[in-house]
């Protein structure tokens, strides 16, 4: 077997290291089951690499290259598990940025006086705050509570296809516990007997953590996440693993597609898809996500939640299945942002493991002044969204296939242009609002980079993530694959370069130098969740957002381009939830929430929600 790291040491000797061609030497090498490595192989490698390689070189290289006898292998074998960083760090924060480090006691919003109605499941999409006031009371039990959510999951599971395990007997002994400590006077805090929902790639010790995926249906890990400790601690009852699109992609797993509650013909986006579905349904009070680029954004929206994505390294990953080790993030997603900041309380901070964790603080405040912060607004993406364009060069279609193929395209550009378009009015009515609030937006425009070809760092880490299955052929168990899902993503990213990889983690920066600007300006930005890049700009820099349900779209909203449910098109139509975007600064979740809250209260579209048949 060849040594892969003797191959590369010898095409670093030959200037060689920071091209794609070692990779694809040994990989040619490698599927050949070759003793030795031959010209020929060098020159096709050399193609692909865009490197001209002279005879005298090839066959230098040779002499050395075939002298060594190990291979890769030896690093196989140490079958590296998912849960292991690699030794380098990601910090979003640049050189002289500092943040709160004092912890003070949340001040919560007054409660309301509620009267508990004589069917318990009118309070299905009660906000956290308000179930936690009727729980301290004792007005309601957890136990109840949680008989009626698991009801309402076993119900609507059949339909929108967004539990992979129920958690029962340990959600029911968790809620016996809660109402006994509450009865006897320990009552911990808001979410003391609050029942919720954990996206399956949390780890959660005796049940099954499959991460969506075909090939993991029956994956234990014998540990409980950082954040499913973090939330027992605080007393909630955790009453379901929800499903999440295989590896973190889309809403497609191995048991089927989550639905949007409120079109259960559509999918409800991912990859927190049975998180914000099940939220979103009444099915559980708050639920946890993740987000690597729009994992909680996405189907927040689609279903009409609040989601926050909190700050890169102010919530432990620890026992969470990693998907990019410098991009991933874990939030809550909920009816209310008060909810929101109520479950990031519970769920921040340091955790001694994971390492891009900072002792930052997170001080709610419910009755905290937003008048006087700052707010930003992104005119120009409100004005001249960003919208699919037209092929600038295509070769003429020479089979029926790639003609029909093109015309698919196309009504699939057409209809996501009229949906960002419409949901235009939207938009313009959210900055009226804000205006009529009394906000004073600064206009701002996000900092021009090439933000598509940044995403390499994501394919890059995610395909070594998931190595294993690229090597091994169990890719072909993941039940979508199609040209954007991850068995042929992965495939792609095997032939990006280190070098490459490397530069765009310093375009990276150039971008957060820039970022770091605007907020030098503002403490909050207003921005379109549709047809802007702030999405992939803010997940490269780690800064925070919550996502806003923003108004119903009408009967007159443009129709999806299909009706297959495991098409991301299919969205938006009439009686969907728009929403719209917050940013904040680096660990800002406070100011950030505060100001959100203000809008959610003047506006009122969190209230609204399904109606689902029973």
């Amino acid at each position: 077997m060849l040594d892969r790291r003797d191959f590369v040491k010898t095409c670093s000797a030959m200037g060689l290291t920071g091209t794609l061609l070692p990779g694809v030497l040994w990989a040619q090498a490698e599927l050949q089951q070759a003793k030795e490595i031959t010209k020929e192989m060098i020159d096709s490698a050399a193609a692909i690499a865009d490197v001209p390689i002279s005879d005298e070189y090839k066959q230098m290289m040779l002499t050395n290259l075939n002298r060594q006898v190990k291979g890769y292998e030896e690093i196989y074998k140490l079958k590296i598990p998912n849960s292991v960083a690699p030794a380098l760090l990601f910090d979003p924060l640049l050189p002289g940025m500092t943040f709160d480090t004092v912890r003070k006691a949340s001040r919560i919003s007054n409660p309301r006086n509620l009267a508990v109605p004589e069917n318990l499941e009118d309070l299905a999409f009660a906000s956290l705050r308000d179930l936690a006031e009727l729980l301290r009371t004792r007005k309601v039990s957890s136990l109840a509570l949680t008989k009626m959510y698991l009801q309402r999951l076993k119900r609507y599971d059949p339909m929108l296809k967004f539990v992979i395990t129920l958690t029962e007997d340990r959600a029911l002994a968790q809620a016996k516990n809660a109402d006994a400590e509450i009865a006897a006077g320990r009552y911990r805090g808001p979410l003391h007997g609050i029942p919720w929902g954990a996206k399956d790639l949390l780890a959660t010790k005796g049940y099954r953590t499959t991460w969506g995926a075909g090939g993991f249906e029956n994956q234990t890990l014998e540990e409980d996440a950082a954040v499913v400790k973090r939330l027992d601690d605080a007393g909630a009852v955790l009453v379901a693993k929800l499903t999440m699109g295989a590896l973190a992609l889309g809403d497609v797993w191995f048991g089927g597609v989550t639905r949007n509650p409120w079109n259960p013909n559509q999918g409800s986006s991912g990859s927190s898809a049975g998180p914000a579905s099940a939220t979103a349904a009444g099915c559980v009070t708050f639920s946890i996500g993740s987000e690597t680029l729009g994992s909680i954004a996405s189907p927040a929206s689609r279903c009409g939640c609040t989601g926050l994505r909190p700050t890169f390294g102010l919530v432990p990953r620890t026992g969470a299945m990693t998907l990019s080790w410098s991009m991933d993030k874990l939030g809550p997603i909920c009816r209310t942002v008060e909810d929101c900041a109520l479950v990031l309380d519970a769920i921040y901070g340091p955790d001694g493991r994971d390492r891009t964790v900072h002792p930052a603080a997170f001080n709610w405040d419910a009755d905290f002044d937003w008048r006087k912060l700052r707010i930003g607004c992104l005119t120009s993406d409100f004005e001249h969204p960003k919208l699919p364009q037209e092929p600038t060069k295509q070769e003429p279609a020479k089979t029926p296939e790639q003609q029909r193929k093109r015309e698919e395209d196309k009504k699939r550009r057409e209809s996501l242009r009229a949906r960002i378009e419409y949901d235009r009015k939207y938009n313009d009515a959210a900055l009226m609002k804000l205006r009529q609030m009394g906000v004073n937006l600064v206009a701002l425009e996000l900092p021009k980079f090439p933000y598509d070809a940044l995403r390499i760092m994501l394919n890059a880490e995610s395909a070594a993530a998931f190595d294993d299955l690229t090597r091994t052929g169990r890719d072909k168990l993941l039940t979508s694959q199609t040209d954007h899902d991850w068995p042929n993503s992965f495939r792609v990213s095997r032939f990006i370069p280190a070098v490459e990889y490397i530069q765009a983690a310093r375009a990276r920066t150039f971008v957060m130098q820039a970022m770091a600007k605007l907020f030098d300006e503002v403490d909050v930005i207003v921005a379109p969740t549709m047809g802007s890049d702030q999405l992939v700009i803010t997940n490269l820099t780690g800064h925070p957002a919550v996502i806003l349900p923003n108004g119903l779209r009408g009967p007159d909203a443009p129709k999806p381009p299909s009706d297959d449910p495991t098409d991301f098109q299919n969205a938006g139509g009439p009686g969907t939830t728009t929403s719209i975007t917050f940013l904040g600064k680096l660990y800002g979740e406070a100011e950030l929430l505060a100001f959100a809250r203000a809008y959610q209260e003047a506006t009122g579209f969190h209230l609204n929600h399904p109606k689902l048949g029973q």
